[in-house]
């Protein structure tokens, strides 16, 4: 039996990971803008963008699965 709290492809490692990433973006965004280089601003901004899709797939995750719960 697995008993680990976040299991591969879990909701909560999704929303994790997605936070983590539009961190990490905002920093190079930021890192970016300080020093001139363009591509980095624009990596920045990519970065956030996908941690927030990755952070809204973890919770549309919980939301279906907490409905499957309640059948």
């Amino acid at each position: 039996m697995n008993n680990d709290p976040n299991p591969p492809n879990s909701a909560a490692q999704d929303q994790t990971e997605g936070n983590t990433l539009h961190a990490k973006g905002r920093i190079k965004e930021g890192w970016g803008a300080l020093t001139g280089n363009e591509r980095l601003k624009a990596e920045g901004r990519g970065d956030q963008m996908a941690g927030t899709a990755q952070t809204k797939k973890g919770q549309w995750k919980q939301r279906i699965k907490s409905w499957i719960d309640r059948f």
